[in-house]
């Protein structure tokens, strides 16, 4: 069998808008772009790694390149064993994407699963001044579903704000920014404006503190930072009300599986999230999308010139597509 050729190289993507959260803040995001050949097979995979969990770009290209990968990409528990998270992630998706390609079928259907139980996605809008974040729902226009990052101050009169111009179903995502008592008084007051559930309101690692703000409101906790990978769930049952799935965090697509059914058994919700990236990555995370309850898989929404295509929405629904691997196709350069 031919040898498994791999490359990784920086990729940045220019955003539509400065992208900010509580804790961080960019106008190009950097991820790290994977193409495997086998072959006569090009395979894509991505990595968007974070500072939050001590990885980066640098990092995962370092990591991915000192690997000796032999000639059998179906050998995935011997290619990925030992790789942190990031890195899995990148090499993970790439092997996902080769193995549907030799067989020639989607990676839904080689997962089993119904294209078109897909759930509706949520589109982010990022802190901002309250104005400017009326514009970008203005900008979203009929969208069903958008996410609203909070944690800078002002969170009630920003959704009181933006529900004066948008119908739709709101979702809060805090990231880490606010303390329990912090937390439960906002969302308190937050309960009038129909909020769907709020993200990570508190800092990781205090799940008897989750439980306490899910005790005193009646908005739904859901986590993100608190929920890396299957090992972090049982600590979170009975805490919450359900978990964030991001491929970065968890390793990929079997890191992803893992935490899916884990979360099912502890009778725990599921989302799929991304982070800032390109349409391979979100794409890999669509083809998982039947499965779970929500989805945050707006990654193409925020990107100004995406290099590559594949998901697409219909009304805010995730639509897979129908070509091999990922699905995803590489855009001719711009003239």
């Amino acid at each position: 069998m031919p040898s498994l050729e791999l490359t990784v190289a920086p990729l940045e993507l220019p955003l539509v808008h400065t992208f900010t959260i509580a804790r961080s803040s960019e106008s190009i995001a950097r991820t790290a772009l994977v193409r495997l050949r086998w072959g006569t097979i090009e395979a894509l995979g991505e990595s968007s790694p974070s500072p939050r969990y001590n990885e980066s770009v640098e990092s995962v290209m370092s990591g991915l390149h000192a690997r000796t990968l032999g000639d059998d990409p179906y050998a995935l528990d011997a290619l990925l064993d030992g790789l942190p998270p990031a890195q899995r992630c990148g090499l993970d998706v790439a092997l996902h994407d080769c193995i549907g390609k030799d067989v020639d079928r989607p990676l839904w259907r080689l997962l089993g699963l119904d294209p078109t139980l897909t759930p509706l996605t949520s589109f982010t809008i990022g802190i901002a001044a309250i104005d400017e974040m009326v514009a970008k729902v203005r900008e979203v226009g009929r969208h069903p579903v958008i996410k609203i990052k909070l944690g800078a101050g002002e969170e009630i009169e920003t959704i009181a704000a933006i529900r004066t111009v948008y119908r739709g179903m709101i979702r809060v995502d805090a990231n880490e920014a606010w303390t329990a008592e912090t937390a439960v008084a906002i969302l308190r007051e937050l309960e009038r404006f129909e909020i769907e559930f709020c993200e990570q309101p508190i800092p990781a690692g205090t799940p008897e503190r989750l439980r306490w703000i899910r005790e005193r409101t009646s908005i739904p906790i859901v986590t993100d930072e608190d929920s890396k990978d299957a090992n972090d769930l049982l600590a979170l049952a009975g805490c919450v009300d359900g978990i964030n799935v991001k491929l970065v965090k968890c390793g990929g697509i079997r890191g992803a599986l893992e935490m899916i059914h884990t979360a099912r058994a502890l009778n725990l919700k599921v989302m799929l999230g991304c982070m800032v990236e390109s349409a391979i990555l979100s794409t890999a995370a669509a083809h998982l999308s039947p499965l779970v309850d929500w989805a945050d898989l707006d990654g193409p929404f925020l990107v100004a010139r995406d290099p590559f295509a594949g998901m697409t929405y219909d009304a805010g629904q995730i639509v897979l597509p129908a070509g091999p691997g990922l699905g995803v196709v590489e855009k001719a350069p711009a003239a």
